[in-house]
């Protein structure tokens, strides 16, 4: 699957094949200004680097490391600090190009007063990188690695008057213990992540990649490496788009054989001009961007707009050199935008950045748009023209090797200029990543999203798994706050109500017009989309003059049972449509939505427009109106909702669990033992069972187990199916359980039953795990049987899981109902069931070797859930998954 970030084919082509470290703690990561650096595990071949950062460092800064002067490194000791096992001694270097600017390391602790898991943690940041957050990066890394090699503690020595240090600690998120001796602190905190460290570092990593987004879209200057006379030429139209959108900074044309270049001075190299370049826009042919990129890093450029192609669309070869320059990119401190990219705008009068192919700009307005293809963006700006919607900023990606749209929503969140987030996605690069970033901007600023691909047959584009069905991924993106609609132009619909209109408080809409026909259609879509109608379509008749129908518009939104209104108009021919407009704008409510079908207008008509939020937006027809609207209900609802609390059940083994599963190289089905240990490690309890292999031990184990019994064929076909009589229930006698035995065996063709514990009688259910290219692991419910398997009668939820997302899948299906006391019978415990939820949400947090689960049959009763059989598939993980310590992905 397409990735947005570095992965083990994407790590710093400077890094040493020749030593075996673990190549997952490699890593790009952004800094707190924005700026990027690579993590490795240190190894002998950078003794050199080591020692020329050592002699960069400031007598102070070497003091507060080693406790004293410390001016040289001997050789014995550059070989110890270089030379490390990665198990009781590890050592990270963080790179800035080919230079060491951070080093940060653990050694294991032994002796009397320590048991093997503890170690002493120390790091060091070059002085001119202090205060850019290496010191924090490197702590969660070190951790991390820590974990992974069976350590719980760190210890640290600081010296009193070494604050920044001791803040780097004090502020992590751990719980820290302190002594003070002689000036020195001594420091000890356990390194299991905590709430409030994954909080210190989630706050750290938004603010970090929102800052890095923030120096692409507002930089300083600009320089256009190929920009070109030739106006057929792509470097020609980037400049020239530049300069009209009157960029409030200096350009520079980088053009080695012309001195100018539309009358502005150009350079033979990027490194011939004279001042800082925040940003480079790269529009020269793929084989010549490696030259370019050599200059860009020695100039110290902060980040690229690559609109070259010829990169991942053209095969194998073009892919690695796009990941190759990606890595570059990122080893020296820039984020990258592209390849094969449309190019990026802000339509901030104090910006006014155009750095893109696209040469018609929609006018300023509040909402931000990501998309991934060029032909489309230029598509996209131009809509957005026509229609009325006005943009805060604009990406368009490309190829999206570095920047994607999870950057674009940490950028958003904290933007004042954005109100509305608009996606057009293709694929997601780390579909676990978006679930969170969306979940937790979608509390402030609405998304809607087009994702392209549902029908899609290519492998990884698809949106969704073939057994997913479209209900259930419309359910997965309402989970995380995301709008999801089907093509642009709804897309288009949907962001002009949310730009230009408030949020409706609930779902009653009041329709209002001059045309019964027309009003009766827009009362009938409302219905349809789950709506309510607040009283009677009115209709103020095709003679009524301006007046008469602001008045209706009035008192239809002074009713206190309106939450919405719908206003559908056609006027009179003999009357001109700009003085009902008048009289809608001066009725309009501004804290109740209008939507309108007004003059058959798409867009925002000039007469209902108005200055700031309120404009009124009009579609062609009542029935686009209305879904716009619906689609802001149902978004306003979920706002409204209980967020819930992410909640990890007690009583979890994770480490047992990992040892079982333990990093398979392909696909394979645990056995029976197996699956029960691993649901064990997660507090899940299958009812005790028994393998028979003959009449005999059949008995002997019903004995063992307890009268009555239930007994199953062992063939995957017909264990679960009582219609084929693969399944005896209520067995309470021996010679019933033989004769059992011998009916199965028969009838799966070969020896061997499944003999077990009858369960309380409940409802029956079925609940799994499995994986999905858009969304990451999924938890799956339904009720067995099939009818429901017929239907697709199942409900999903996207890990993690909150206490709110367990209750609604539970009550998701059309047959949840049967579950609550349905004609009279007793309820189910639900609360056992959505227990049982939970910890299959963990376990799929914790293991994404678990391709695959499923619980059938759970019988879900007054007295609990209980699990019957398990079925568990693992395998190498196929999607990214959104743990660790921070990293671009």
């Amino acid at each position: 699957m397409p990735d947005s970030g570095s992965d083990s084919s994407a790590r710093d082509p400077r890094a040493r094949d020749s030593f075996d470290f673990p190549r997952h703690w490699e890593a790009d990561v952004v800094l707190s200004d924005g700026g990027t650096v690579h993590l490795r595990p240190i190894t002998p071949d950078d003794g050199e680097e080591l020692r020329e950062f050592h002699g960069r460092l400031s007598e102070r800064t070497r003091y507060f490391r080693y406790f004293g002067p410390y001016p040289r490194i001997p050789q014995r000791d550059l070989e110890r600090f270089s030379t490390v096992d990665h198990h009781d001694r590890v050592a990270l270097i963080a790179l800035l190009g080919d230079d060491i600017v951070a080093v940060g390391r653990f050694d294991r602790l032994h002796g009397d007063h320590h048991r093997g898991d503890s170690a002493e943690v120390a790091f060091v940041v070059e002085d001119g990188h202090q205060g850019r957050g290496l010191g924090s990066i490197l702590l969660e890394h070190l951790a991390a690695a820590a974990r992974e090699v069976g350590l719980a503690r760190f210890e640290a020595e600081v010296l009193a008057e070494n604050g920044q240090m001791v803040r780097v600690f004090r502020d992590a998120g751990y719980q820290v213990s302190r002594a003070f001796e002689e000036g020195v602190l001594h420091l000890e905190f356990a390194i299991d992540p905590t709430d409030e460290s994954v909080a210190v570092a989630r706050a750290r990593e938004q603010a970090a990649e929102a800052r890095s987004v923030h120096n692409l879209l507002h930089p300083r200057s600009v320089a256009v490496i190929g920009a070109s006379t030739d106006p057929t030429k792509i470097g020609h139209a980037v400049l020239k788009n530049l300069l009209e959108a009157d960029f409030n900074g200096p350009v520079y044309p980088v053009n080695a054989e012309h001195r100018a270049v539309r009358g502005v001075r150009a350079y033979p190299t990027v490194l011939d001009i004279p001042d800082d370049v925040d940003l480079a826009v790269v529009a020269v042919p793929a084989a010549s961007v490696d030259e370019v990129m050599d200059g860009c890093l020695a100039k110290g450029v902060k980040a690229l707009v690559v609109v070259s192609s010829g990169y991942g669309e053209t095969g194998p070869d073009g892919l690695s050199a796009e990941r190759r320059l990606a890595a570059e990119a990122r080893a020296h401190g820039m984020r990258v935008v592209g390849p094969n990219a449309l190019g990026v705008l802000n339509l901030d009068p104090k910006v006014r950045l155009n750095a893109s192919l696209a040469p018609k700009l929609p006018s300023r307005g509040r909402a931000g748009f990501f998309c991934q293809s060029g032909a489309l963006g230029t598509a996209i700006l131009a809509n957005a023209a026509g229609w009325g919607l006005g943009l805060s900023t604009f990406v368009s990606a490309g190829n999206r090797a570095d920047v994607s749209g999870n950057d674009l929503l940490q950028y958003w969140e904290t933007d004042p200029s954005t109100d509305v987030v608009l996606l057009y996605l293709e694929s997601f690069g780390n579909p676990r990543k978006f679930a969170r970033l969306a979940r937790r901007l979608g509390r402030t600023k609405p998304i809607v999203a087009v994702k392209s691909g549902r029908h899609a047959v290519v492998p990884g584009l698809a949106a969704t798994a073939a057994d997913v069905d479209e209900a259930s991924v419309q359910a997965l993106f309402e989970q995380a706050g995301v709008i999801r609609v089907d093509s642009l132009a709804q897309l288009f619909d949907t962001a002009l109500l949310l730009a230009h209109q408030p949020l409706p408080t609930g779902k009653r809409v009041a329709v209002v017009g001059n045309s019964t026909a027309i009003g009766l259609l827009a009362a009938d879509t409302l219905l349809a989309q789950g709506l309510d109608l607040a009283g009677e379509p009115v209709d103020v008749g095709a003679q009524a003059t301006p007046e008469e129908f602001a008045k209706a518009v009035e008192q239809a939104l002074d009713r206190a049972e309106t939450d919405a209104l719908v206003v559908v108009f056609v006027p009179p021919i003999a009357v001109p449509g700009a003085a009902y407009a008048r009289a809608l704008k001066e009725a309009a409510h501004r804290t109740k939505p209008i939507v309108s079908t007004f003059l058959a207008v798409e867009g925002i008509p000039d007469e209902l427009r108005m200055p700031g939020k309120g404009s009124i937006p009009s579609y062609a027809s009542p029935e686009r109106a209305v879904l716009a609207l619906a689609r802001a209900v149902r978004y306003a609802r979920w706002r409204a909702a209980p967020q819930g609390t992410f909640v990890r059940p007690e009583g979890i083994d994770a480490d047992r669990a990992r040892s079982i599963v333990d990093n398979p190289e392909v696909e394979v089905r645990l056995d029976d033992l197996k699956a029960v240990e691993l649901l064990e490690c997660y507090g899940i309890d299958v009812v005790p069972f028994r393998i028979a292999h003959s009449a005999e031990e059949a008995a002997l184990a019903a004995e063992e187990l307890g009268y009555p019994v239930a007994m199953k064929a062992t063939s995957e076909r017909l264990r679960h199916r009582t219609d084929l009589v693969g399944v005896r229930l209520d067995i309470a006698q021996r010679e019933s359980v033989m004769a059992a035995y011998h009916d199965l065996a028969a009838l799966s063709g070969k020896p061997g039953v499944y003999v077990q514990r009858m369960a309380p009688k409940g409802v029956s259910c079925v609940l799994g795990l499995q994986d999905d290219p858009s969304f990451g692991t999924l938890v799956w419910f339904g009720l067995s049987g099939l009818v429901s398997d017929l239907l697709g009668d199942r409900a999903y939820r996207a890990v993690p899981l909150t206490d709110t997302d367990a209750a609604e899948l539970v009550a998701a299906p059309k047959a949840a109902p049967l579950l609550t006391g349905y004609r009279g019978d007793e309820p189910a415990d639900l609360k056992a069931l959505q227990e049982l939820v939970l910890r299959l949400a963990a376990l799929a947090e914790d293991l994404p070797e678990v391709r695959s689960l499923k619980l059938e049959p759970v019988l879900a009763s007054a007295a609990g859930a209980f699990v019957s059989s398990a079925r568990v598939v693992i395998g190498p993980p196929p999607s990214r998954h959104d743990a660790g310590p921070r990293r671009l992905r």
